[in-house]
């Protein structure tokens, strides 16, 4: 859970909040096949870390006041991989600081999978 505090009192935001944010918002973005390719010690990994398991291959953490996202996808085949990670990279980044208000410090997209057409 992640907390903001404002003048008017202190919002908390689920991590099942963030992961569905995330992951919508990376689902529009042209490219992305598939999303929680996670392997399956990294879910674990994750699970003790975080205490529940991340949603579709979505990891949101707090540091230093802001926010670091990683999220796992498979790429269409054939297509520009630089340009689908820095399109998601962006998206995600704009998405989260306004629905939340929070800064995102760095979003990490992990290529696990290209899939075939």
């Amino acid at each position: 859970m992640i907390t903001k505090v404002n003048p008017s009192g202190s919002i908390s935001l689920t991590n099942e909040y963030f992961s569905g944010l995330v992951a919508q918002a990376a689902k529009n973005c042209y490219g992305i096949a598939a999303m929680g390719q996670n392997t399956p010690s990294g879910t674990l990994r994750a699970a003790l870390r975080h205490g529940s398991l991340p949603q579709q291959g979505v990891a949101v953490e707090e540091e230093n006041g802001a926010l670091k996202i990683s999220l796992h996808i498979a790429v269409g085949y054939g297509l520009n991989i630089a340009s689908i990670t820095q399109s998601i990279t962006h998206r995600v980044r704009d998405e989260v600081e306004h629905a939340t208000g929070l800064k995102v410090a760095r979003v990490d997209v992990y290529v696990d999978d290209i899939a075939a057409d």
